[in-house]
C-alpha cells in the first residue's frame, strides 16, 4: 500500500515540525503551509499535493480557517479529503462552525499536545483504512 499523504497548515513553527515529524516517523508523505500565504496559492499547492488528509489551524497569520476549510468544500479536487481541525478556538461556536462548514474533527491544543494529537489523527486513519478494506472484500 502507498504512503498516506497528509498536508498540515499551522502557523506555530514548534507544531509543524512536531507534527511533521511524528507523522513522517509513521511513513506519512508529508508537506507544510503556515497560513502566511494567500488563499489561492494555498489551494494550488494542496491540488499539487493531493493530501488524503489535512491538519489544519484555525487561527492563521494571513488566512482565516473558516474560509479555508469553507474553500477546501467547495474545490472538486479537494472537497472529499478528511479534514482535522487543531487549535486553540475551543469555544462551542468555533467547534460548531468548522463542522457545519465540513471539518470531520475538531481537537483543542489547551487539551493536546502535538504526539497525543498526531496519535488521535493516526488511530482515526487505521481504523477508517479498515473499514475500506472490508469494503472491497464484501
Amino acid at each position: 500500500m502507498e504512503n498516506k499523504k497528509i498536508f498540515i497548515i499551522e502557523d506555530d513553527a514548534n507544531l509543524l515540525y512536531g507534527l511533521e515529524s511524528q507523522f513522517a516517523a509513521d511513513e506519512f508523505e508529508v508537506a507544510t503551509a503556515t497560513g502566511a500565504e494567500e488563499l489561492e496559492e494555498l489551494m494550488e499547492t494542496l491540488r499539487d499535493f493531493d493530501p488524503d488528509f489535512i491538519i489544519l489551524d484555525l487561527i492563521l497569520p494571513k488566512i482565516d480557517g473558516f474560509e479555508i476549510i469553507k474553500k477546501l468544500k467547495s474545490d472538486d479536487e479537494l472537497n472529499d479529503k478528511q479534514i482535522f481541525i487543531f487549535t486553540d478556538l475551543s469555544d462551542e461556536d468555533s467547534r460548531q462552525r468548522s463542522l457545519q462548514l465540513g471539518a470531520d474533527y475538531i481537537f483543542f491544543k489547551d487539551e493536546l499536545d502535538t504526539f497525543e494529537f498526531a496519535e488521535k489523527v493516526k488511530h482515526i486513519v487505521a481504523v477508517s483504512e479498515k473499514s475500506v478494506d472490508r469494503d472491497y472484500e464484501e
